[in-house]
């Protein structure tokens, strides 16, 4: 029995019947680690003896345990921009790569409330601002499906230790498709929940109206399950909302007949490539044959999502990252002859070439002057993208659209065009303008890479996305496919 191979719920299974120790399970996926990590370099930080040493602990814990939690005795990946106590916790920044934080985000206190295991905190573009995770500021991570190629990013690490069988599940942060879109190009489920559905407290600021925590699994029912523990309201988090959770596991089989999909126009241009096209409306084929009732919707305002994007997140983040300035934590630059010197010494040094990109466009975008022509206006056009999907909500249950133009690019490959890596998140950003639920699931191959297919739901509706993303899941086997690493 290959343990690496199970899926999260399968390995649930097998704990809670017994079968097999925790301990066993940590095993089986830090040999795997061992033997494909040094490729695609996907850990920051690998936590292999704390992994042992805790699972261990889960061993004796099983014996004496009349109901065993869902996550009990579990690996589960980090993105390294989510706090957790007393491990490093860097952002893949220079700015803090000796940081280690004293507290745990509310989504770790609540793994940590199931008996979950880390197995480490995983690389990322830095501050999760890019879409390839070659903007690690230690190294970028490699696509399992074909070394040449990103994982898509900013989540990269997280998607691509779930697709290389060396964690079952993760965590990942979503600001413009940052879980979907690697989870897309890694061949994984992918999920960002609606705004507030999450507790964002401990996750590292981006932009802080569009951030997002969610999970990545090998299968619809392992992201199901992570969500049922890590949903609901904090108080720590004023975002947060105190919407009612649903068990997402058990509501997965409901029947999806007479549900409505939407196809919007916006998205199926003749600029899309028409295998990616032929792909997903083939997937959409097989829902409707499972009763499902298709028709055309259209999203008019989604055209300027790129734009908007561009404005609003990285004017959130040039106000979010000013607290990096060398005083209070983090780097601090070595040499400066005053104080105004050892903040600009400090984050030339500590940040990277896209971060700085994006603090200087979002501080220009909030300038004295400008800031009525670009951040008001993008503000008001974000409204307009969010009324959009209300009207199609009115009309449609989930939407569905590519996950991202065309599979994952060589490395290199757009790092000196900004235009064109941002264009690979055309598909996702508009999602998180309108605050609304997405899921990426693998859906077919081009060229022997991973496609990803993208459900779109109503606010705080992830229910009815993991049924539908579910039915599908249940009509192919893409997702229990493993590339040859």
């Amino acid at each position: 029995m290959e343990l690496w191979k199970k899926s999260l719920k399968e390995l649930s299974d097998l704990v809670k019947s017994k079968e097999v120790k925790p301990s066993e399970i940590v095993e089986a996926f830090i040999e795997r680690k061992n033997q494909v990590e040094p490729k695609i370099k996907a850990y920051v930080t690998a936590l292999d003896d704390l992994a042992l040493e805790e699972a261990k602990k889960r061993d004796e814990e099983l014996t004496k345990l009349e109901n065993i939690p869902d996550l009990f005795g579990l690996p589960i990946a980090i993105k390294d921009n989510i706090s957790t106590k007393d491990i490093r916790t860097t952002c893949s920044s220079k700015m803090l790569e000796n940081f280690v934080p004293v507290y745990d985000a509310t989504v770790i206190e609540r793994l940590k409330s199931q008996g979950y295991v880390i197995t480490g905190k995983t690389n990322l573009d830095e501050f999760a601002m890019g879409s390839s995770t070659e903007n690690s500021a230690f190294f970028p991570t490699r696509n399992p499906w074909d070394l040449e190629r990103v994982p898509g990013g900013s989540s990269g690490g997280s998607a691509a230790v779930v697709a290389a069988g060396m964690a079952p599940a993760s965590l990942g942060s979503d600001t413009g498709g940052s879980i979907r879109q690697p989870a897309a190009f890694c061949g994984v489920v992918g999920l960002k929940p609606t705004y507030g559905r999450v507790s964002r407290y401990g996750l590292v600021a981006f932009a802080s109206s569009l951030d997002q925590i969610g999970p990545f699994g090998r299968t619809v029912e392992d992201v199901a399950m992570i969500m049922n523990v890590i949903s609901g309201k904090d108080p720590k988090d004023s975002t947060s909302r105190s919407i009612p959770v649903p068990n997402y596991l058990e509501s997965l089989n409901k029947d999806v007949k007479g549900l409505k999909i939407g196809l919007p126009k916006e998205f199926y241009t003749e600029d899309l490539n028409p295998q990616i096209k032929e792909i997903i409306l083939n997937a959409v084929k097989q829902l409707e044959k499972e009763g499902m009732i298709v028709e055309e919707i259209s999203l008019p305002y989604t055209k300027y999502a790129i734009e908007t994007y561009y404005i609003i997140a990285p004017s959130e983040a040039s106000s979010n990252l000013a607290r990096f300035d060398g005083v209070r934590y983090g780097y601090r630059a070595k040499e400066y002859k005053n104080l105004e010197e050892m903040y600009s010494k400090t984050r030339d040094e500590g940040f990277g070439a896209e971060v700085k990109r994006r603090i200087m466009i979002g501080t220009y975008a909030l300038s004295s002057g400008y800031y009525d022509a670009y951040y008001l206006k993008a503000q008001k056009v974000r409204t307009l993208i969010y009324q959009d999907y209300m009207n199609a909500f009115e009309k449609v249950d989930v939407i569905i659209t590519p996950t991202t133009p065309d599979v994952a690019f060589k490395i290199g490959e757009k790092s000196n065009d900004p235009i064109q890596m941002y264009l690979s998140d055309i598909f996702t950003v508009s999602a998180n303008m309108a605050t609304v639920p997405a899921i990426s699931i693998p859906c077919g191959f081009k060229d022997n890479l991973p496609v990803g297919m993208q459900i779109v739901g109503k606010p705080f509706d992830e229910e009815t996305i993991l049924q539908v993303a579910y039915r599908f899941q249940s009509l192919n086997d893409y997702h229990k496919r493993f590339p040859e690493v």
